[in-house]
Formats: C-alpha cells, structure tokens, sequence
C-alpha cells in the first residue's frame, strides 16, 4: 500500500481492499452478478446456437416430404431439433382436422418457447438492478467523506479522497456489470425468438401436409414423447384416493 493518499485513490484494487465493510459487500455482490451473467451468456447462446443448427437440419430433412409417413421418418433422424417435440405432438394426434392440429402445435410451441427463455430472466433481473447496487455503495462512500470531514474538521483531498474513490468504484463496477447483462439478455432473446418464430412457421406447413396426408403406420415408440401439460402447472404430489 501506497504512502501517498492521492496513490491509493487512483489504485482500484487498494480502494478495494482497504473500503469498508458495506462497501466490501456490495463489491461482492457485484462480482457474484457479473459471473452470473457471463455463465448463462455463454450456456444460454451455446444451447440456442445449436437448437438452431438442428431445427435447420430438421427442416431440411422434411422439405421433400409428401405426407405424414415421411415426416415420420425424418423424425427418426432428428430427434433432439424443438420442432421435432411439435411434430411429434402433432403426429401422435389420430385423424384430426385443421384446427385441431393447430391447436396440439400451439400448445407443444409453448413448452418449446418456455425452454428457449429459460434461465433468462436473471439476466435481465441484473441489467436492471445492479446500477443500483452500485448507487448504494456510492451513496454509502459519499456519507463516509462527510463523515470524515465532520471528524477532521477538514475538506482537504487526503481525508476525502479515500472515501469519494470507493463511491466511485462502486458506481463503476455496477455500470460495468449491468452493460453486458443488457447486451447479452437483448441477444439471447432475439435467438430464442428468431427460433421459435421458425418452429411455429414450419408447424404451420407440417399440420395442413398431415392434415391432407394423414398417417397411415402406426407411430414408432422411439419417437419423443411430448406432454403437452405447461411444466410450470403440472403437480408432482400423488393422487390421494378418499
């Protein structure tokens, strides 16, 4: 540690280290957010990125189709694209109209677009607080220069410096988090909307081709089973009998 005050206060790290304990915490907080944020960013756009690969190989695969027995084969082959759990859901409808297919993919979309966004909301949740968490500590280290002020009868920069530095760390620190939580929480809710937006158009072309050509083979066991119950309704409490 520096002698001089004006060298500690131009030094992050011993401003730091040398704040006091509010001030710690919030640093601390702070650091627990920013690594919250880079660790979904870069599990979320992995995750998306390769459900877009698949969904487009997916599609691919059913372009030639000409009834519902081929879509049934291309879904052997690609089993783990989200539109693969809706055209399972569709396909394991029995002869149905239009609109009945429509409604079973409207349904299996929805449980797609929860798994697409899940786990994004922190993310947002951070972008919007953490200038706040920020503030405080900044709020926190301008009383602290009053205070030292008031005990040193003086407004000189040695007894005022230490404290206003810590202030302006932690307003740093919170913009510094907060600017990628935006950046990334904007991105990963594009990607998710672009591919959903992309299963509910090609839902549209498989439910009127099944709808025209029905199958007519009975539907494999080893496809995805697809419960089309919101994950966020159902119960995992037994039925008690009276």
């Amino acid at each position: 540690m520096s002698a001089d005050p004006l060298g500690l206060a131009l030094d992050p790290v011993s401003l730091i280290l040398h704040a006091s304990l509010p001030v710690k915490a919030t640093v601390a907080v702070l650091a627990f957010a920013s690594t919250l944020v880079w660790t979904l960013a870069v599990v979320k756009l992995t995750q998306l990125l390769r459900l877009r690969h698949r969904q487009r190989v997916l599609e691919e695969g059913a372009l030639g189709s000409t009834g519902a027995d081929d879509l049934v084969q291309t879904l052997r082959r690609n089993r783990d694209a989200p539109g693969s759990n809706v055209l399972s859901a569709v396909l394991a409808v029995p002869t149905a109209g239009i609109e009945r297919l429509h409604a079973v993919a409207d349904r299996a979309i929805v449980a797609e677009r929860l798994r697409a966004t899940a786990f994004t909301s922190p993310l947002g949740t951070v972008a919007a607080s953490a200038p706040f968490i920020g503030l405080f500590g900044t709020v926190y280290g301008i009383m602290d220069a009053f205070l030292r002020i008031g005990v040193a009868k003086s407004a000189s920069l040695p007894t005022v410096a230490p404290a206003i530095g810590e202030a302006l760390i932690t307003t740093a620190l919170g913009i510094f988090v907060a600017i990628p939580a935006v950046v990334f929480f904007n991105a990963i809710d594009r990607l998710a909307a672009d591919l959903i937006a992309t299963v509910e158009a090609s839902a549209l072309e498989w439910t009127a081709l099944i709808a025209e050509h029905p199958r007519t083979a009975a539907l494999p066991a080893i496809l995805p089973t697809v419960s089309l119950a919101p994950a966020r309704a159902r119960s995992t409490m037994p039925l008690q009998s009276a």
